[in-house]
């Protein structure tokens, strides 16, 4: 049986939280308390990075814009 390819290490998430800013990350460890993760971060090309968290039940996502707001209405779809 093959892989899931676009599953990642539990290190990568932690190597992912560096890239936040610091109000990224504030925002970031309180959502944690209710059940939010930090996937990926999205770098499309010429824009700013784009940190995409999930909630708990990974049926909402939301990007944690620059300002360390929740955008849950961001523009974009996510592959499920």
């Amino acid at each position: 049986m093959e892989k899931e390819r676009r599953k990642s290490p539990s290190g990568v998430a932690n190597v992912s939280k560096r890239d936040l800013n610091s109000v990224q990350q504030m925002t970031l460890v309180n959502l944690e308390q209710f059940g939010w993760e930090l996937k990926f971060i999205r770098r499309p090309l010429f824009q700013d990075p784009i940190a995409v968290v999930f909630d708990s039940e990974r049926k909402h996502f939301a990007v944690l814009e620059p300002d360390g707001t929740l955008n849950e209405n961001p523009g974009f779809d996510i592959r499920k």
